[in-house]
């Protein structure tokens, strides 16, 4: 069991629930799930989290690709991106913040598997912040 704690960033309760179930499953800890842009930059900077899995199209003002830009400010943490829409334009949108992956929903829990350990590995070989070491 790896033990990182991942923030689930995810405004369909339902869908948040079942990778959160995907995740303990995989030895992972989840100390919470965000469902809006601002919801998760505050939870981000509660729970410094390992990685985040970043939902596109949140609900209210703020979309994922914000949030994750205004999380990168504060903190350095890895951010895969969740979403249903895989057009071009999203992806420029996304690139300038630098996602650790980019997974089309549904997707299957290997490659949920695999796209997070390759994240954490890249991530820890770039240096983690010491932001990243602290616990709530």
């Amino acid at each position: 069991m790896t033990g990182e704690k991942i923030l689930i960033v995810e405004d369909e309760n339902i869908v948040a629930l079942g990778i959160k179930k995907m995740l303990k499953n995989m030895g992972y800890r989840v100390p919470s799930i965000a469902s809006t842009g601002e919801e998760a930059i505050n939870k981000a900077e509660i729970t410094f989290p390992d990685l985040i899995l970043m939902d596109i199209m949140l609900k209210g003002e703020m979309d994922g690709i914000e949030a994750a830009n205004q999380i990168h400010k504060k903190m350095d943490v890895p951010v895969i991106y969740l979403t249903a829409y895989s057009n071009d334009q999203i992806m420029q949108k996304a690139k300038p913040t630098k996602p650790y992956g980019y997974i089309i929903k549904p997707f299957e829990e290997t490659k949920l598997r695999t796209t997070i350990e390759l994240a954490l590995q890249n991530h820890g070989a770039r240096g983690a912040s010491p932001q990243s070491d602290q616990t709530t």
